[in-house]
């Protein structure tokens, strides 16, 4: 499970788990309304409508965050119906409480009116900020009637309508704060996912322009001087030959001026490769410590290539297959090879090991050719190490002809 995944359900349960409030909220105030008169009827009533607002207030809750993050469309038929469920609810529990004393009836409508406070949670996910508002402060009128008709006074409606909006405030703000969170955190994975694809478009539109300009000149030559030289053979004029020469001397030309150009994408260069991970990995807001020494730069070309490809792979993992904060690489030299350690942090406890991936496999194999060796030495929990050591004396094995 990734961090985006993690991240919106921790948020979620945290919502659900607000909800779950209410009913721990309703019991308290039973309690004291059966203290003072309560009818068991009307305690088992309250308490049967305020778990049903429980239950529907967390379904509310999961359609609500489905339709914030863009997955479904806005649960219209939702919002009417909790909100005829919670004004319903409010006005059962008011009316069925006792008549008597001038401070029962405040009891009760204030277990009424914690249903409508928790109803509020799932719209403020589901309406934009001022609809959302406007639908709260619609609802909370509409209790008006059912509270002057249980025997409020209005100055007793007045204080519970302040203290229930005030409630409503606090309670939606959590609620959107989370929703808005989730949607971040979504937007931040989106946004490192087009990252990675634009580099690699980035990287396909150089190799792509670069072997534009190394044939284009060339295969524009040969089918100039080919034109040419069917001319002059037509005519019979010993210049033709000349030409298909020349035609010859190009087309090798081209072929020795391709092979460079793949073999500089084939390969890598130790400085440039560290130069561009720190880049990377602090675009990422990894921190990146790189320490090569004073002798990194006259490493043998050899070992710097194979070096530098540990160096790219191992920013690949990083970005990919962790959520470190902090990355180092450091160049360790003996008199007989080089050692480069890369270490981070960010790795999930749950995730399995490595050692299979294609990549690191990938690596044994040039570190293989080299006469070197690629180790994942123990770490600290949480972290990641992988240790290259390459002989100083390597050479690049030779290539196959083609």
């Amino acid at each position: 499970m990734g961090k985006p995944q993690r991240t919106e359900l921790y948020l979620r349960w945290s919502l659900y788990f607000a909800a779950l409030l209410q009913p721990f909220v309703s019991l308290a105030t039973l309690g004291s309304a059966a203290g003072r008169g309560l009818p068991p009827a009307a305690a088992r009533l309250g308490m049967g409508l305020v778990l049903l607002g429980t239950v529907s207030a967390i379904v509310f809750f999961r359609i609500a965050l489905a339709h914030y993050l863009g997955r479904r469309d806005r649960p219209t038929a939702w919002l009417a119906g909790t909100g005829v469920v919670a004004l319903l609810s409010y006005w059962a529990i008011l009316l069925t409480g006792p008549d008597a004393g001038p401070d029962r009836v405040p009891l009760t409508a204030t277990l009424g009116l914690s249903v409508v406070v928790f109803w509020f949670g799932p719209v403020v996910i589901a309406l934009p900020v001022r609809r959302s508002v406007a639908a709260a402060a619609a609802l909370l009128l509409l209790t008006v009637p059912g509270s002057l008709a249980a025997g409020l006074s209005l100055s007793t409606t007045s204080g519970l309508l302040c203290v229930s909006a005030l409630t409503m405030a606090v309670f939606g703000a959590t609620c959107r704060c989370s929703a808005w969170l989730i949607g971040v955190v979504w937007e931040l994975d989106t946004a490192r996912e087009t990252q990675s694809r634009l580099a690699v478009a980035e990287e396909r539109l150089r190799f792509s322009r670069d072997l534009h300009d190394v044939l284009g000149r060339n295969l524009t030559t040969i089918a100039l001087k080919s034109e040419l030289a069917v001319q002059l053979a037509r005519r019979g004029r010993p210049e033709a030959a000349d030409q298909m020469t020349e035609v010859q001397r190009i087309a090798q030309e081209s072929q020795r001026e391709v092979r460079d150009v793949v073999r500089g994408y084939r390969t890598a260069d130790l400085q440039a490769e560290v130069s561009g991970a720190r880049s990377v990995l602090r675009a990422a807001d990894v921190g990146c410590e790189i320490d090569l020494g004073p002798d990194g730069g006259a490493l043998p070309p050899a070992v710097q290539s194979v070096l530098g490809w540990v160096v790219r792979e191992a920013t690949t993992n990083v970005l990919r297959h962790s959520e470190a904060r902090r990355c180092s690489v450091r160049l360790r030299l003996s008199a007989e090879r080089a050692v480069l350690e890369v270490t981070n942090d960010g790795v999930p406890a749950d995730r399995p090991t490595a050692r299979s991936g294609t990549g690191l496999a990938g690596l044994r194999e040039r570190l293989a050719a080299h006469g070197g060796e690629l180790t994942l030495p123990p770490a600290e929990p949480g972290s990641f190490r992988l240790t290259a050591a390459v002989p100083l004396t390597a050479h690049a094995p030779e290539a196959s002809p083609r």
